[in-house]
């Protein structure tokens, strides 16, 4: 028989429920730790998934994007102009060359040799540069419509350039040089409009 107290008894009983609670305390904090857990892992998980399908899309997005531009690059170049080639791999079919209107210059075509003559726009080039110094460079920009075909067929694609361009003393005494330096892609797409609007001048 015990000799405790009923007031003994009562605080063990008291001490007993405490320790019942804090232990149904920590197992609840147990459940909700391994539930914020496992829900931590799930959107980790779904955002890592989210992450690289999204990877996915723009990888392919730009795949086909590739697949559809020409993208001209200069191969080689003299005292008379540039010649240039589609940098995709593809091999050039035709181009139409547009100048900003107020060069005065037509638009060209090539289709054997794609070359860019330095002569298409000396002359408005010379007389606009004209007065200041001999040895002057810059850009023009130029809108050129290409045509390609390689093994998955034809591609085409209306994109805006520059012209690099020097002026040098030289030819008939006391007269300057036109030279072609290069061709630089600035953006995808345009038009007339678009590319006079980007034309600054020298």
């Amino acid at each position: 028989m015990s000799d405790d107290s009923p007031a003994e008894r009562a605080e063990t009983r008291a001490i007993r429920r405490r320790w019942i609670s804090i232990g149904e305390a920590v197992a609840v904090a147990g459940v909700v730790i391994a539930g914020l857990t496992f829900w931590s892992g799930y959107q980790d998980r779904r955002d890592a998934s989210a992450e690289k399908a999204a990877t996915r899309a723009s990888e392919a997005s730009e795949k086909t994007a590739s697949r559809h531009r020409v993208t001209l690059v200069t191969s080689s170049m003299d005292k008379d102009g540039i010649v240039f080639a589609a940098g995709s791999g593809c091999t050039l079919q035709t181009t139409d060359v547009a100048f900003p209107t107020a060069l005065g210059v037509g638009e060209r075509n090539t289709v054997v040799t794609h070359r860019i003559e330095a002569d298409w726009i000396a002359r408005p080039m010379l007389k606009l540069t004209d007065g200041g110094a001999d040895r002057r460079e810059g850009r023009v920009p130029v809108l050129i419509s290409a045509t390609c075909t390689d093994e998955d067929g034809e591609r085409s694609e209306t994109a805006t350039y520059d012209l690099l361009w020097r002026t040098e003393p030289g030819g008939l005494i006391g007269g300057r040089s036109f030279t072609l330096r290069g061709l630089v892609r600035r953006a995808a797409g345009g038009d007339q409009r678009r590319l006079d609007a980007s034309w600054k001048g020298v």
